[in-house]
């Protein structure tokens, strides 16, 4: 592959069923082989009350930024085959409810997309702190739908989020 084919990906990944950081951890080694999709930024975990139904656990965030020869919608059929590696079951689960792990597509390049089950960058970004905040630590600067990350960020409430420290060795 030339850099000229590779795209920069936005994701954020979250959790709250199980070990959610062991689970997030291996969710970015499954995404990124270093192939198709290579890591180039990971945010902090954050610690986040549940948005969309509240009466569950809080959740464990984090954005990543990747380089991939992927396409959108094969990123996101190789995010979705992560989850479901992770036991994500999407046909039996809560819409915003508990799961192991949500793998979601947040930006890829440039791109607009609407098409059944893929919209970028995603519709509801700009609503979601616990996207913003991760997002923001590692693409501050990084406009997405005529929005610089850090200016948006400043329009949503972060009261709850908490930046957790890294593991020991991380």
């Amino acid at each position: 592959m030339t850099e000229a084919l590779l795209a920069q990906a936005y994701l954020a990944l979250g959790g709250n069923v199980g070990n959610s950081r062991a689970i997030l951890d291996r969710a970015v080694t499954l995404l990124c082989d270093g192939k198709d999709v290579r890591l180039t930024a990971r945010s902090s975990e954050y610690l986040t009350p549940p948005w969309g139904f509240k009466y569950q656990s809080p959740f464990i965030n984090l954005c990543i930024a990747v380089e991939t020869s992927l396409s959108p919608r094969e990123l996101l059929d190789h995010a979705q085959g992560v989850e479901l590696q992770l036991g994500r079951d999407r046909a039996h689960e809560k819409r915003w409810g508990p799961r192991t792990a949500d793998i979601d597509i947040i930006a890829y390049g440039e791109l607009e997309v609407t098409e059944l089950g893929l919209t970028l960058p995603h519709p509801r970004l700009f609503e979601r702190a616990f996207v913003l905040l991760p997002l923001a630590e590692i693409a501050p600067d990084r406009v997405i739908a005529g929005r610089k990350v850090r200016d948006a960020l400043a329009d949503v409430d972060t009261a709850g989020i908490e930046r957790l420290l890294p593991f020991p060795g991380m």
